[in-house]
């Protein structure tokens, strides 16, 4: 059983007997069907079904010599909403398995992204046509979680916010400087680290860690895209499960100046989610690359 198959719904498949009966509906029902060559000449197929709003599993395979469909894997998945970052994108196989994982370098974040890849059909195909890299692409990102609690916001003025944003697009602006060389936006940037570490280590003596940390987003355990986060609540949504009837939360949320959107069982967030307040869990991140037509 997957890990995250709760997130979208399915808590109660441990199973194997109906988690067999729940992939064969997806293969037989999908939605969506892609298929592919590979370098090796073998046929790829996916198959996507969706059980609520952009929400549902995928299955995964190959055809054999004489065209049945041979089951590899599955995996729980949820398509982001909008594009996150328009920051070129490498894509790397795993070795277990025919399945993907990319990596983006968005100064916004200051670590390497890396993400699930949810469609490698299209990116196969342009690794068997030769036509990599493909350069103007784009990224939906999204995450399920499996544990979640929400927070309330930090409270600001109209005139903080301001000078919040004011200082985020000079940062990214040194940032990018510092990316291309620039010796004096590095020196900026360590000088004001080293007076941000100082400032905080003064103030949490007497203040609570999350009253000074208004978003963060960093990798969490020792699997390379999953993440820890703190972001603030754009929007949300509470959709159901139409085949178990499980209620799910879809969230909208900004963290780090990146907007992506989370999946959560009801039954694993704590804590009533409304716009404006914060989200903290850990994630499982995805990623959809939208290729240039």
């Amino acid at each position: 059983m997957h890990k995250y198959m709760r997130a979208i719904g399915f808590s109660e498949y441990a199973d194997r007997k109906k988690l067999k009966e729940l992939l064969t509906e997806v293969i037989m029902n999908s939605d969506e069907r892609a298929y592919t060559i590979n370098q090796e000449n073998i046929l790829l197929g996916e198959f996507c079904k969706n059980f609520a709003e952009r929400i549902g599993i995928a299955v995964c395979g190959e055809f054999d010599e004489e065209d049945r469909f041979v089951y590899e894997y599955y995996y729980p998945y949820l398509r982001g909403s909008e594009i996150t970052t328009y920051e070129d994108v490498s894509v790397e196989r795993h070795a277990a398995k025919e399945s993907y994982a990319g990596v983006c370098d968005d100064v916004k974040v200051g670590i390497s992204l890396i993400f699930y890849l949810q469609n490698m059909i299209p990116y196969v195909k342009a690794q068997t046509n030769g036509q990599l890299p493909v350069r103007g692409t784009s990224v939906n990102l999204s995450a399920l979680s499996i544990n979640g609690m929400v927070m309330f916001p930090i409270q600001k003025d109209e005139e903080q916010k301001q000078r919040i944003q004011k200082e985020s697009i000079n940062r990214n602006n040194l940032l990018a400087a510092a990316r291309r060389g620039d010796e004096d936006a590095i020196e900026t940037l360590t000088l004001e680290d080293m007076d941000m570490y100082t400032t905080i280590s003064r103030k949490i003596q007497d203040e609570d860690v999350f009253s000074l940390v208004d978003t963060y987003f960093m990798p969490y355990g020792v699997e390379c895209d999953q993440y820890s986060v703190l972001g603030e609540i754009m929007d949300v949504h509470l959709l159901t499960n139409q085949e178990t009837g499980e209620k799910i939360y879809l969230l909208k949320i900004c963290a780090n100046e990146l907007t992506f959107d989370v999946c959560i069982n009801i039954i694993d967030l704590f804590g009533e989610p409304q716009v404006g307040r914060r989200f903290k869990g850990s994630i499982w991140l995805q990623g959809y690359i939208n290729f240039p037509q």
